[in-house]
This record gives C-alpha cells, sequence and structure tokens, in this order.
C-alpha cells in the first residue's frame, strides 16, 4: 500500500506540473513544454487549436528541412511566434513555409530564419507531427481569462499593482496560516499526509523556472554589420565614413503578461531609442538604431544587448536594477514570482498537511467551501 501510495502521489505532482508548465509557459508566450496553433497554415498536420509536444532547440539538435519550428518571426501575422515547417535552407538561412501555404514565408516578405530564432521544435514520429487536439482551444481559454485583469490595470500600472496586491496576501497569509497549523487528536498515519510547503515550494519552484525562460529565451543580443565605404548605397546598412547607419527592427510580446523590454549596447557609437518598452498583450514596438560610422572604410559589427523582465515591479524599480547588472534585475523578479506563489499558497492552504487519499464521506464541494471560510 506505501509503494501504491507512493506512486500514485508521484504520478499526481508530475501531472500538477505538466498542466502548471503547460498553461504558464503559454500565458508567457513561450512554449516551454506544449506548443499549439491557431490559424490553419499547418493543415493537415495541425488543425486550428491542436496542440503539440515542444522540444528546446538545446536538445533538438541542429535544423533540418522538414523539422516543424517555433520561430520568431518579424512579418506574419504583425510578428511573434510563428509554427511552420523548414523547407530548405540557404546561407542566409532556412525557407520555412506553412504546409497549407502554396507559399514560403520568403516569398511573403519574412527574412530568411537563422538558429537563433528558433526557440521550440515539433515532435514527429514517421514525418507526422504529433498532435493533440483541441489543447490550444483550452489554453486559449485560460489565456482570455487571466489576461483580463490586465487589460483593465492597464500594462503601465500592472508592476504596482503587482506590488500592492503580493503586500495584501502576505497579510492575509499571516492571519490565516497559523490558524490551520492547529493539532488534532485523531490518529493518522503520516504515510497519508503530504505538508503543504512540499506542494507550495515545488509550485514555486516550477512557475519561477517557467519565469525565468519566459524572460531568457526571447531576450538575447543582435549583431548589426555596417560597411563603411567611399560608395554609399541606399542600404542603410552602407554608409559613407563619418556618416550614420540608421537600423530600425520589432520586438514582440508573444505572451499576456506585460514586459519590460530594455535595449541598450556595450559599443560606445550606438545609440538605441526607445531604452525602454513596455509590451502589453501581443504587443510589439519598433527599436530604431543609430551607429556612427568610423572615418575609415571597412566592415564592423555592433552589438545591441535586449534584456525582458515580467513586469511585476514598478518601471523605475527594474530599471535601477538593470543598471547594477542584468542579473540582479532578473533575480529580483524570480524572488517576487516565488514569494508570491508562497504566499498565496499559505493564504489559502495554510501550513498543515495535505492527506493523500481525500475521505470518500466529504463531498470536494464541501472541503472547498471549509477552506474558504478563512478568509470570511
Amino acid at each position: 500500500m506505501k509503494l501504491r501510495r507512493l506512486v500514485t502521489g508521484t504520478v499526481t505532482v508530475l501531472l500538477v506540473g505538466m498542466i502548471l508548465v503547460m498553461v504558464i509557459s503559454q500565458l508567457l508566450g513561450q512554449p516551454l513544454l506544449f506548443g499549439f496553433v491557431s490559424t490553419g497554415s499547418m493543415e493537415p498536420a495541425l488543425s486550428p487549436g491542436d496542440g503539440f509536444i515542444a522540444v528546446p532547440p538545446m536538445l533538438a539538435g541542429e535544423p533540418t528541412p522538414g523539422d516543424v519550428v517555433v520561430y520568431e518571426a518579424e512579418t506574419i501575422q504583425g510578428g511573434g511566434l510563428t509554427t511552420h515547417r523548414i523547407v530548405g535552407e540557404t546561407e542566409q538561412g532556412y525557407v520555412t513555409r506553412g504546409d497549407a501555404n502554396p507559399f514560403t514565408d520568403q516569398d511573403d516578405g519574412e527574412p530568411y530564419v537563422t538558429e537563433d530564432d528558433i526557440v521550440a521544435y515539433a515532435v514527429q514520429i514517421n514525418g507526422g507531427v504529433v498532435a493533440i487536439p483541441y489543447l490550444g482551444t483550452a489554453v486559449s481559454g485560460i489565456r482570455s481569462t487571466i489576461a483580463a485583469p490586465f487589460d483593465f490595470l492597464g500594462v503601465d500600472q500592472t508592476g504596482t499593482a503587482m506590488v500592492f496586491g503580493g503586500m495584501i496576501l502576505m497579510l492575509l497569509a499571516g492571519a490565516t496560516g497559523g490558524a490551520t497549523n492547529r493539532s488534532t487528536s485523531r490518529s493518522r498515519s503520516r504515510d497519508e499526509l503530504i505538508a503543504v510547503w512540499v506542494v507550495v515550494l515545488l509550485a514555486a519552484m516550477v512557475v519561477t523556472t517557467a519565469a525565468t525562460l519566459a524572460m531568457v529565451l526571447p531576450a538575447g543580443g543582435h549583431n548589426i554589420e555596417v560597411v563603411v565605404t567611399d560608395s554609399p548605397t541606399a542600404d542603410s546598412q552602407v554608409v559613407a565614413p563619418g556618416e550614420t547607419a540608421n537600423i530600425t527592427y520589432e520586438t514582440h510580446n508573444s505572451g499576456i503578461f506585460p514586459t519590460l523590454v530594455i535595449t541598450d549596447s556595450p559599443d560606445p557609437p550606438v545609440s538605441v531609442d526607445p531604452e525602454r518598452a513596455i509590451l502589453g498583450i501581443n504587443g510589439q514596438q519598433t527599436i530604431h538604431v543609430q551607429m556612427d560610422a568610423p572615418r575609415e572604410t571597412g566592415e564592423y559589427t555592433y552589438g545591441v544587448r535586449e534584456s525582458r523582465y515580467l513586469l511585476i515591479l514598478p518601471v523605475g524599480v527594474l530599471g535601477a536594477l538593470h543598471s547594477i547588472h542584468p542579473l540582479v534585475a532578473l533575480l529580483a523578479v524570480d524572488l517576487v514570482v516565488a514569494l508570491f506563489i508562497v504566499t498565496v499558497g499559505i493564504a489559502i492552504f495554510g501550513t498543515g498537511y495535505f492527506r493523500m487519499r481525500p475521505s470518500p464521506n466529504v463531498p470536494l464541494k464541501v472541503r472547498i467551501r471549509r477552506k474558504l471560510r478563512r478568509f470570511w
């Protein structure tokens, strides 16, 4: 019986963890475990609303024609994550196309896809994508529900609202946590109990990991090549000595959680506008980069760094922490996320124990009502 309870508990925790990762990854706009499509461009392999198992690039190896990939598009539907198949390879990058489309993405104006653009691969068996029917439909409904408060608050006020909400939850947890930690004289086997702290900390680890990946994966650097020549062309990256090269690109937020994007450069000749951009639900922002060309002719490469932070702290606080080091701001966001999950868990469940085998004599509705009574 002990082994059976252990196996049951382990499977339950794994299933709950998978569901958490799936929902959170879609909320944050990064396919960490599962992905889905919302259009018919990949039919018949994937119908609108179908899900698929997403494998991160570090585990999938080098992309090859035939792979179905999720990549950061620049022009398709205004930019953002797109799931299409690689159908060719050139020196500039990979050629992609939806299975149902008569033309490639590059024929429609999308730049060639590079390995840095790819964020996930869809699992295939014998050349066919492993589809999960209606997964995307279910997740989209959850996304819409959770996105509603952010629409109401507005992205500029989200960070401040999250701070005050967290403070209220901490006070609530302190008021209710102790009351639920009472002892009982009834005889119970410890093997049938699991501490609330174990579940809460596990949930905090899962959510924090998902939040970290959601900030790190779409961030990174851009290398911009500028050719300085005595015979400049209409190309904005081919300029005369001493002139200014002007480059623009789009940055996107594929999730529903507001995100602060801070763009800067380690190279003095480079200036970026805007340096800070708040991206709301499926938001996008045009970034303008100016580079003062040297007086000597030649080819030069300049770097632009993009850092992303979930907007759960005020913009000024995140900006100040970023100025110390991007890792400091990242860890601060992770800490707030972890504290938020722990606080919510304590406020709802207290600091006692969960029973691995719920009593069959107490309906689920009654148990939920008892849990909620502490808030009145």
